[in-house]
């Protein structure tokens, strides 16, 4: 590609993150955890009949039979969270592999993404009684947005080499972040003046959840259309015909991209950093994910806060986010991007433990936590990116970023899995915020145990562990390379 047309694939690029951050900003980090758990609530206790007040809030004791187990109402949301990150575990992965085989990535991210768009949009459909309608709508919406943003991450390797990944990478996050605000500023609006317009909170909010659907299905054709000179030779070749030819099918291009899958798995232990770091990631990311999947919840349920506040609070969390980012990598390049996680976590953990104690009703303290989590939120996911993007081993870049996008997307399931049974057990979300200090804690003591200069030897070499000997611990201050959330 020229230099001009170059740069009209980047902007294309970037404008994705415009795209889908709109939906993981207004519907699965703000509005649809909460109405699902009211909406769940409501079908489990009909005219409030069975409400109970425990700690400050009412909830429903009636648990809900899903295949016939029986799991709390208020525990909903978080538990599919917690499914559909599982099943990422073992999908991601393998999109990965295929998207290192396809001759149209685009069309790859960009299919995952309208199909995700239409689940998101179809919640405008979750009314009454029809928590299980929301509960499939959320799955499939969520484990549509990780298999798009799997393709979208690999792309990066082909749209600017490695000295303007910061640079590239960097602006597409930041316009990501401004794509979330817009549209969660708007939808503020439409909830402050819902009674002037003629319509209840819950209509509002289901109006909110459908301009996030249709934002991100509307400006995905941008990437669609700006992206297609990227067609062509897959990064990885596909398993040949007995001419030589590439295969004719796609079920070839499958199965030969989920023996390669296996056969990466089977190497993994070759790039031993990589796979640290990557667990620790796991841990850490477990807490951050699932403080900003909970708090919605935790700030509605416990602390009775109306959905114009939680917008309000989240839309103070993005605009701080972009620049606690800014100032995370000013830092980094002054110190490391580990010892800049690694103090983001202690934050992280201060911002639980003041949660964990904050008054109902107290719209201020919960304001100032929300900034505390912008000030940490940017810099942490970014650099977190940054760091493993250098520790990918060399080739199979969609394949290792499906398995950091199986342990980054919609919350990491063991977090939320842990949120949710200590709600289920004490009925309260106070305990349950608490619980996520152990998280961050030991990520951080797996974080301090990687070698990020040999890990990235290690990388470059595609050689794994053998190639490690006589390098040097030089953990520098790498800038971000990750657009992160």
């Amino acid at each position: 590609m020229t230099p001009a047309q170059l740069g009209r694939a980047r902007r294309a690029w970037y404008v994705y993150d415009w795209a889908n951050s709109a939906y993981v900003t207004t519907t699965s980090t703000v509005l649809f955890s909460p109405y699902l758990t009211a909406v769940a609530e409501a079908a489990a206790c009909p005219g409030g009949v069975g409400e109970v007040v425990r700690d400050g809030a009412t909830t429903c004791p009636v648990p809900l039979s899903v295949l016939g187990i029986p799991v709390a109402a208020g525990s909903l949301a978080l538990y599919v969270v917690t499914f559909a990150t599982l099943l990422s575990a073992v999908v991601l992965p393998a999109v990965g592999a295929v998207a290192d085989r396809s001759r149209s990535p685009r069309r790859l991210m960009t299919g995952f993404a309208w199909v995700g768009a239409a689940a998101a949009a179809a919640m405008v459909f979750v009314v009454g009684d029809r928590w299980v309608l929301g509960a499939a709508l959320q799955l499939v919406a969520s484990l549509c947005l990780g298999a798009s943003l799997v393709v979208y991450d690999s792309l990066l390797v082909r749209l600017a080499g490695p000295d303007e990944r910061d640079r590239v990478s960097s602006r597409g996050w930041a316009l990501g972040y401004a794509g979330g605000a817009v549209l969660l500023a708007a939808n503020l609006v439409l909830l402050a003046q819902a009674d002037s317009l003629g319509l209840d909170e819950g209509s509002a909010v289901r109006v909110s959840l459908l301009s996030a659907g249709l934002w991100w299905g509307a400006f995905t054709l941008v990437p669609h259309l700006g992206l297609r000179r990227l067609d062509g030779e897959p990064a990885v070749v596909a398993l040949e015909g007995p001419d030589g030819a590439a295969p004719a099918s796609t079920a070839r291009v499958v199965a030969g991209s989920l023996g390669q899958l296996v056969r990466t798995l089977k190497g993994a232990p070759a790039f031993p950093q990589t796979l640290l770091f990557l667990i620790a990631y796991l841990f850490f990311n477990d807490g951050v994910q699932t403080v900003i999947a909970a708090a919605s919840i935790y700030g509605q349920q416990q602390l009775g806060f109306a959905s114009s506040q939680l917008v309000v609070a989240i839309l103070l969390v993005q605009v701080v986010a972009l620049l606690g980012a800014l100032a995370a990598g000013w830092i980094a390049q002054r110190t490391s991007a580990r010892a800049t996680i690694l103090g983001s976590l202690v934050v992280w953990m201060a911002v639980v433990v003041a949660g964990m104690v904050i008054p109902a009703g107290e719209f201020g303290l919960f304001l100032a936590l929300a900034a505390a989590i912008g000030l940490v939120l940017g810099g942490t996911q970014a650099l977190s990116r940054s760091v493993f993007s250098q520790l990918v081993p060399v080739g199979r870049e969609a394949e290792w970023f499906g398995l950091y996008q199986s342990a980054e997307r919609g919350t990491s399931w063991l977090g939320t899995l842990v949120f949710g049974l200590v709600f289920q057990l004490t009925g309260s979300y106070r305990p349950a915020i608490a619980s996520l200090v152990v998280f961050f804690v030991v990520g951080g003591i797996l974080l301090l145990r990687v070698d990020v200069a040999r890990g990235r030897a290690q990388a470059q070499a595609g050689t794994g562990a053998g190639h490690s000997a006589g390098i040097q611990d030089a953990d520098g201050g790498a800038a971000p390379r990750g657009r992160g959330r």
